[in-house]
């Protein structure tokens, strides 16, 4: 089922303030109507869900679309083991950004700041790798990040694209 955030209060956000860039009509996510997602579910209805938010004032806003992800997946990973997948034109995080052979196959948290360090991880990138970690931290199973035609594979455990872990401490 199609959805924006805005049927059913689905996702409720802010309009991000202006501090010294004026975004527009871009939102943050506030709130998300688990309830709704859970209901659905429940009768075999998969939501699909475009990144169009609201205010709950009549404002749709704009949200980013690994933003919606990551907070759906870790609302619903209150209540379910939650895998999060991110699709994009890319076959996963790359060495270089022009040569899809150049994937990393992992990543946690001591690589990807050495990765952004060096700027090999860097625009676009960041917020989607940001909202990966934040995803991990606050429930998620299990992120990967890859081309949308190697889904299939990646959800059978067939990976081609990156999987993001969290940071293993060795603490003896």
């Amino acid at each position: 089922l199609g959805l924006t955030g805005a049927d059913g209060n689905l996702i409720r956000s802010e309009k991000r303030p202006v501090k010294t860039i004026d975004y527009g009509f871009v939102g943050d996510v506030k709130e998300v109507n688990v309830d709704l997602l859970e209901n659905l579910l429940s009768q075999d209805i998969l939501p699909v869900v475009c990144p169009i938010t609201h205010d709950k004032k009549g404002q749709l806003l704009n949200t980013n679309a690994d933003t919606i992800a990551s907070d759906l997946a870790t609302n619903l990973a209150k209540k379910f083991k939650v895998n999060l997948y991110f699709c994009f034109a890319k076959a996963g995080v790359l060495i270089d950004e022009h040569n899809d052979n150049t994937i990393i196959p992992m990543i946690n948290e001591e690589i990807y700041a050495e990765l952004k360090k060096e700027n090999v991880i860097h625009s676009g990138m960041i917020p989607k790798l940001d909202n990966a970690f934040a995803a991990l931290e606050k429930g998620v199973n299990f992120v990967w990040i890859g081309k949308a035609e190697n889904l299939l594979l990646a959800a059978k455990g067939k990976l081609s694209g990156t999987t993001i872990e969290k940071q293993k401490y060795d603490l003896y």
